[in-house]
């Protein structure tokens, strides 16, 4: 019987999506749980370092838990995502990784406004990431991002066109894609600087190929995101993220999470 710690994410990494991101994990665990395994839940803020497990499912984000999880890996313990991985999300890395692999990201200059965006680690407030309309404003922003302690800041070109989510779990045939301004599911309501879903068409297969190329590049297995998907069908990856709750799909998603911890033959 396999013994697994599912570690859920502390509140102020997941904005506006604590349930959500609480069920991901429950399904996956109780998938496990029907599977023969035992499963303990854990919030990573109680997390001592041990617990005893062969397998560790990670959402936590905190320093201290990613340095617990770093001791268990060396010790040949799996962790899903592994906590390296967890450190390459930081948005302003993602960035250059993007950039330096030819993957498709918002371009550095534009006409229609600009992001700006915590580039240390992933949002936990509202304004961590902001749209602002013109230089004028985004030199204000620029400088209440550093008022507040945030001198790593992201700062992109808007793109036109349609935000599409989505949704992945690398290493197998997992992988869905969801328009968030048809459905109105939304974490800070950004999606509304790109208005209404033309639902412009577009290779899902491309996107696919360059998530699973991110997520190898950056060590990640369960992963999310968001694009822009201009009118011509280009697109421009503008999130990346780790375990994502997979809202719009999470039945799927956790079936697809036990096939990959099986494909890992964790015993």
């Amino acid at each position: 019987m396999t013994k697994v710690l599912a570690i859920y994410r502390a509140p102020r990494f997941s904005p506006n999506s604590v349930e959500k991101d609480k069920a991901i994990m429950d399904e996956v665990g109780n998938l496990l749980t029907q599977n023969g395994s035992t499963v303990n839940f854990i919030n990573e803020e109680k997390l001592t370092g041990n617990e005893e497990s062969k397998l560790i499912l990670s959402m936590g984000r905190l320093q201290r838990t990613l340095d617990i999880l770093k001791e268990k890996e060396s010790r040949g313990i799996t962790v899903l995502n592994s906590p390296h991985s967890i450190q390459s999300c930081a948005r302003s890395y993602i960035d250059k990784v993007m950039r330096a692999n030819n993957i498709p990201a918002a371009p550095i200059n534009g006409n229609d406004g600009y992001w700006l965006k915590r580039g240390d680690q992933a949002a936990q407030q509202p304004n961590d990431v902001v749209f602002t309309a013109n230089d004028t404003d985004k030199t204000l922003k620029l400088h209440e991002f550093h008022v507040r302690g945030i001198s790593d800041v992201l700062v992109t070109a808007h793109v036109k066109g349609d935000c599409v989510k989505f949704y992945g779990v690398r290493g197998t045939d997992f992988f869905k894609t969801f328009y968030p301004c048809d459905d109105g599911e939304t974490k800070f309501g950004n999606e509304i600087h790109n208005g209404k879903s033309h639902h412009y068409a577009f290779s899902t297969a491309d996107l696919n190929r360059d998530a699973e190329k991110l997520a190898e590049l950056t060590g990640l297995y369960i992963y999310g995101g968001d694009c822009i998907v201009r009118q011509d069908g280009t697109y421009a990856i503008i999130d990346f993220n780790d375990w994502p709750s997979f809202s719009r799909c999470r039945s799927s998603a956790a079936h697809a999470i036990l096939s990959l911890i099986q494909k890992h033959r964790i015993k």
